[in-house]
């Protein structure tokens, strides 16, 4: 029993973190930057800070499933996880001498189908 939910954890871990690769990979194909990665701070996380074209700081959650059958990557992200990326993005920006245009993107990754979500949501949803 003990080893089954240690295999299940590692497996979800690894899942996330090629997850996380993969966004990172797509995105910088599509010309942004890397800034940061697993940006934490007490309360919140955010998977991936990048840099548009256009200077636009995009705040990135990835989330990755193996199947859609509980409503996929992206409707798993509530309420209460946005909170807690606008509380990691508050404190990122609050540590910038100028505080740059923002988005919050989404990167759901379903039984292998990658989908960026552009401007998945706003601080004050």
């Amino acid at each position: 029993m003990v080893i089954s939910s240690l295999w299940r954890k590692d497996a979800a871990r690894r899942l996330g973190q090629s997850a996380e690769d993969r966004a990172n990979a797509h995105l910088q194909a599509q010309g942004l930057r890397l800034v940061a990665r697993n940006y934490r701070v007490r309360g919140g996380e955010i998977d991936l800070i990048m840099r548009a074209a256009d200077a636009t700081l995009v705040f990135v959650e990835v989330r990755a499933r193996s199947d859609r059958s509980r409503g996929g990557a992206a409707a798993s992200i509530d309420a209460r996880k946005r909170a807690r990326l606008v509380l990691a993005a508050r404190h990122y920006l609050s540590r910038l001498a100028v505080e740059p245009g923002c988005r919050f993107d989404v990167v759901a990754v379903d039984g292998g189908e990658l989908e960026w979500l552009q401007g998945a949501f706003a601080i004050d949803d």
